[in-house]
């Protein structure tokens, strides 16, 4: 029974949030108040689960998230990214632009929500697009689509990928030596992939494009910039590019520092100290308030900070809710039964494994239509029984990222956003941004076995 409770606790907060459209936090804490007193847990010890849950989940990654949600608010009204986006688009040249917007999407911009990405890309995809030769727009959507999910499942500081590792207590070094190649080259083939595609007949811009759709957010948007505050300075910096990314660039160094140092042997309590993720995010954080401060004035940086807290607070509840759901299922203890389904008698059972952690994201991100709620209840799900598995939790991990990529369609607000900033109709945001994120999780899926193949368990 406590298997057929689980499963209908699933179907709940699944229903609750497609059908009922009740908010993820809500629907989350519903479906395990429900497992827990139906499975037997009683009222003192759901609770008790529930809180203990959540507690433990953000002591691993609460502050790694508000950090790293603040540091992207910061450089944003810094004008960082909007610099690097220009350098970049003068830079490689058309043809080579899509390749370089989606390498640039999966490693520098995942310290930024993925719907400032999307604003801060899109006018140039619609600019650039002219000027490649044969479906200019719908290359540039694709290698947009990919760049941005690939970057924030595998990506450290993407959320999705920060909530993963809390999760599962991955420690951010070690995920990174391989999200931050598994991320950017899932990106390159994708979007490799999606060009060969564009050559056939594919892609018909009478009914895939709605130009004007994405006029009206271009309109909007020097509406609200033609009126800047007298006493707030442009965001436009002076300094240079490569200062004006440092807060990203340093945490990233001194968290791989450490992991190398860890790998081979010569850490010692200062270089765990520096490469602590949260210490190195701290430092990203005082780098981007200092260079918001100097560039765009006190009043940009605190609206920049409100506007930040105000994400990171949506964000930790949806993740804390996630980390209660797998407490509860611990507390039942079905972890001894869905151990079994990952096992097997004789064949492979490290693929098998993480062919299914994959399959249970897959299907959550396809029932619930957002990548960070089903890749944190894939980990919430599965967390309770990682220690019976026989796969490293790395690779378990990995295939959870995977598998929440798979098919952004149309019960995600971000395909909606995607349809409109770049002028596309409703089919041809399928063909680009459903069909690039589940090409994505397929390509990313056999570099996943493999890590999995390799690591210790």
């Amino acid at each position: 029974m406590v298997v057929a409770h689980t499963v209908i606790a699933i179907a709940v907060v699944v229903g609750l949030i497609i059908w009922i459209k009740v908010d993820p936090v809500i629907s989350l804490v519903l479906g395990s108040l429900y497992l827990g007193l139906a499975a037997g847990v009683g009222l003192a010890d759901t609770i008790t689960a529930i809180t203990v849950g959540f507690g433990d989940i953000m002591a691993e990654v609460g502050l790694l998230i508000g950090f790293g949600v603040l540091i992207g608010a910061l450089l944003h009204a810094a004008g960082a990214f909007r610099k690097l986006v220009v350098v970049l688009v003068r830079g490689v040249g058309a043809e080579r632009l899509p390749y370089a917007l989606t390498v640039l999407l999966s490693t520098v911009m995942p310290s930024i929500y993925v719907d400032v990405q999307v604003v801060l890309a899109s006018p140039v995809a619609r600019s650039a697009a002219p000027s490649l030769k044969g479906q200019g727009l719908p290359r540039l959507a694709s290698a947009l689509g990919t760049g941005i999910f690939s970057g924030y499942v595998f990506v450290i500081p993407g959320l999705a990928a920060i909530s993963i590792t809390g999760l599962l207590n991955i420690k951010l070094g070690s995920w990174l030596l391989f999200g931050l190649v598994i991320g950017p080259v899932t990106a390159i083939v994708t979007t490799f992939v999606m060009r060969q595609v564009l050559r056939t007949s594919y892609w018909k811009p009478e009914t895939d494009e709605e130009p004007d759709a994405a006029a009206v957010y271009e309109e909007s948007e020097e509406s609200e910039e033609s009126e800047p505050s007298a006493d707030v300075p442009s965001s436009d910096s002076t300094l240079p590019l490569g200062v004006l990314l440092l807060p990203i660039l340093v945490p990233l160094v001194m968290i791989a520092f450490g992991a190398f140092a860890e790998l081979f042997k010569f850490s010692n309590a200062f270089i765990a100290f520096l490469g602590d993720a949260n210490i190195a995010l701290f430092v990203g954080l005082l780098g981007a308030y200092g260079l918001s401060r100097a560039t765009s004035g006190n009043e940009r940086t605190s609206n920049a900070m409100e506007q930040g807290f105000h994400t990171t607070g949506e964000i930790l509840l949806i993740t804390g809710v996630g980390g209660s759901l797998g407490a509860v299922i611990k507390a039942t203890g079905l972890d001894s039964k869905l151990a079994s389904l990952f096992s097997a008698d004789a064949g492979a059972p490290i693929i098998l494994s993480i062919l299914l952690a994959w399959f249970v994201a897959a299907v959550l991100h396809l029932a619930i239509g957002s990548v960070s709620v089903a890749a944190i209840t894939a980990a919430g799900i599965i967390a309770p029984i990682l220690g019976s598995i026989d796969v490293s939790p790395i690779g378990i991990g990995l295939a959870i990222a995977s598998g929440s990529l798979f098919a952004l369609q149309v019960n995600s607000n971000f395909f909606w956003m995607f349809k409109a900033l770049l002028g596309l109709s409703t089919k041809g945001t399928l063909k680009t941004l459903t069909a690039v994120t589940s090409i994505s999780s397929l390509v990313s899926l056999p570099m996943v076995i493999a890590v999995g193949l390799v690591l210790p368990a």
